[in-house]
């Protein structure tokens, strides 16, 4: 296939202006401590953030999946080291009159071989300097997997049980 000089010109720009989005990433790591895959976060020019979740060596089935308002990941202490989930003063969940969090994330879905890839898109959250509810400020942020799936409206944080995977939120 040959690409014209015309059609060149209209790629190359568009090409030039993703490769400068603003990019963050979190290397996740179980309750061992081992590191078990890594999640991606790109600001698009339009200001929704796309997110890349790349995993193994998970329990199969649905998992809760939020953001957390420190980016601080223990295993040793059971990852509450990540503090809250990232609320800014709203309740939790898609049911709550409320809310959601700018934290709260869709379940994510494990297969029988304990790997998870999924790509989604949130519009609540920034990685731009200054910009509301930032991902990377003073102390961080983390993203954090469940063991249950989020039922989207218990307080505060959706019954979705320990914390299995976590991950520091960190400016590439």
């Amino acid at each position: 296939m040959r690409l014209t000089a015309a059609v060149l010109a209209t790629i190359l720009p568009l090409s030039a202006a993703y490769a400068q989005d603003k990019q963050a990433s979190a290397n996740m790591i179980n309750t061992e401590g081992r590191e078990v895959g890594t999640v991606t976060f790109t600001q698009m020019p339009s200001g929704v953030i796309n997110v890349l979740i790349e995993m193994t060596d998970l329990p199969p089935g649905a998992h809760g999946l939020h953001i957390h308002e420190k980016g601080a990941c223990d295993p040793a202490g059971g990852f509450e080291s990540a503090g809250e989930h990232y609320a800014q003063g709203k309740e939790h969940g898609i049911h709550s009159e409320n809310g959601p969090h700018p934290g709260d994330l869709p379940n994510v879905h494990v297969g029988q071989d304990g790997t998870l890839k999924v790509e989604f898109f949130v519009t609540d959250l920034s990685l731009a300097d200054g910009a509301e509810n930032p991902l990377i400020d003073a102390d961080g942020s983390a993203i954090v997997l469940h063991a249950s799936a989020d039922d989207y409206e218990s307080q505060p944080s959706g019954n979705s049980g320990d914390r299995i995977a976590c991950g520091a939120i960190k400016s590439n």
